[in-house]
This record gives C-alpha cells, sequence and structure tokens, in this order.
C-alpha cells in the first residue's frame, strides 16, 4: 500500500476495513471510547514513553515495546496510521518511535480525531476490537534518536540545530519543569502549537508556510537537527514535520529536557 506521509481524512475513509491497514489512536482514553474511526485501535499515550523520572520521555525497553506493538497487532506488512485528539504531538511520537524500531511504512492523519469528528466522518463506540500479533523487536535503530553527550560534543559545530518546541516561558526559563529552566545553548523556539491550523480542525499548516517559519529560525534542510521539548511528546509533531519537509538529518531527543534541565553538568541560558 502506497499512501502519502500526511494522510487527509477524506483518504482515509474509503479504505476503512483494509487489512493492510493499521489505525492508530493516540487520544485520551475517555475520546476514544466515545468516537472513534471504524476498526482503529487505542494507544495510550503514556505507553509510548518509558515513564522513568527524571527524563520520563525516553523510549521504553526493547521488551515493553515489544508487547505494546503485540498487544496492538503489528504486522510487518501493515501501513500505520497514527492520529490524536490533540493536533499531532501524540501521533508524532508514535511515528518517530515506528522509526525506531524500524517500521516505516506509516501516515499521520492531518486533524486527526478533531477533524474526522468535526466533518461527519464515520465512527464507533466502545474498546475496539486488536488482533494482537507476535511482534518481537530484535534491536533499535539509532538513527532517528539523539543523545545527551552526542548533543554535548556537537553544540559548537556550526552544523548543528536545536528546535525546541516547548512554550517561549519554558524556553526563557520563566516557567521551570525542571531543577533549572532555560533552554540549550544555541537552541532556537518554535512551539509545537504553532505549526496547527486552528480554523481547519488542527489539520498541519501549509509546507510554504513552515519552509519559511523555519527558515526564518536557521532550521534549514542542510543542517543536522535535534528537536526536544519536555518529554519528546510535543517535539513528536516537530520531528513530523521536519521529515514532511524531506529534512534528511533530523533526530528525537527523548531525554528532553526532563533530561538536560535536571542534569549537574549540561549548560543552559535563559532569557
Amino acid at each position: 500500500m502506497s499512501l502519502p506521509l500526511l494522510l487527509e481524512p477524506a483518504q482515509l475513509q474509503p479504505l476503512l476495513g483494509t487489512e493492510s491497514l493499521l489505525i492508530i489512536d493516540c487520544s485520551s482514553e475517555k475520546n476514544f471510547l466515545q468516537a472513534h474511526i471504524p476498526g482503529s485501535v487505542h494507544l495510550p499515550p503514556a505507553h509510548l514513553q518509558s515513564g522513568v523520572k527524571p527524563a520520563s520521555g525516553k523510549l521504553p525497553t526493547i521488551e515493553a515495546l515489544s508487547r505494546l506493538f503485540s498487544s496492538l497487532g503489528l504486522r510487518g506488512h501493515h501501513h500505520v496510521v497514527a492520529l490524536d485528539d490533540e493536533g499531532g504531538g501524540w501521533a508524532g511520537r508514535l511515528l518517530w518511535t515506528l522509526d525506531c524500531i524500524g517500521h516505516k511504512h506509516y501516515s499521520l492523519l492531518n486533524g486527526g480525531q478533531v477533524a474526522w469528528l468535526a466533518e461527519g466522518y464515520p465512527v464507533e463506540q466502545g474498546a475496539g476490537n486488536p488482533q494482537p500479533s507476535q511482534f518481537k523487536l530484535e534491536a533499535i535503530d539509532e538513527a532517528p534518536i539523539a543523545r545527551l553527550d552526542d548533543i554535548l560534543a556537537q553544540l559548537d559545530e556550526g552544523t548543528l540545530a536545536i528546535w525546541d518546541a516547548r512554550s517561549p516561558q519554558e524556553f526563557a526559563g520563566t516557567r521551570v519543569l525542571a531543577q533549572r529552566g532555560g533552554h540549550i545553548p544555541g537552541a532556537v523556539n518554535l512551539e509545537w502549537t504553532e505549526l496547527m491550523d486552528t480554523e481547519r480542525n488542527l489539520r498541519l499548516l501549509p509546507l510554504t508556510q513552515f519552509r519559511q517559519m523555519l527558515e526564518q529560525r536557521r532550521l534549514t534542510a542542510d543542517k543536522r537537527i535535534v528537536t526536544h521539548c519536555q518529554s519528546h511528546h510535543r517535539s513528536g509533531l516537530t520531528y513530523f514535520v521536519a521529515k514532511l519537509l524531506n529534512y534528511q538529518s533530523i533526530k528525537g531527543y527523548d531525554g528532553s529536557w526532563g533530561e538536560w534541565g535536571n542534569h549537574p553538568d549540561t549548560p543552559v541560558t535563559q532569557a
């Protein structure tokens, strides 16, 4: 099955029930139970993270990921369609995770559950009916993952760019969610919510607008870009947008500010 990286609800509807399609909904449990795309399965967003403090956003273990994707029924031939109820943060985190486990066939549903419901597409209620698989992960692909030591070693290199997807207040250090507030030296701030079009049911903005926004911040395609937030949830969307723009060197820092801001030896800039 060949589908675009960014999939519209109108493109998905006629494909419902296709055996090679696995629709994974990262919405809240309440919203999923109330209404979801027919045939979709629910992934509680917290299961995409290790939950181990202070860097609770780090990738779960190989064993935990094997159990998770087996419970969802992931098989090698599946094309995954990811969605959520918030504009793409958790869905993007899921797609980053798929990159980490080597599953490259996927799309993000533009507007997610918000657009699907607002525009009257069919839904069903209840817990869903996943068909478990025997998914066994042998190794993690390190290519999509940024590590703290690697960032530290490259901070002074002009080819590295840090995309901080947090709020301006977190970036400036006036809102502190770790032992220290502020940002990684040299990082630039483009909050994840700025990527959404609130007048089009949380669809993403046009690609031309993304390019302008990123070029203004020197987050260009020739750079090696690392994106993060507090726990690599919000930056799941910024990772996806860079992929959508065909950036060839984009990594997600799953340690994010939970790790950096709580580490005693990492450099921090404020204001």
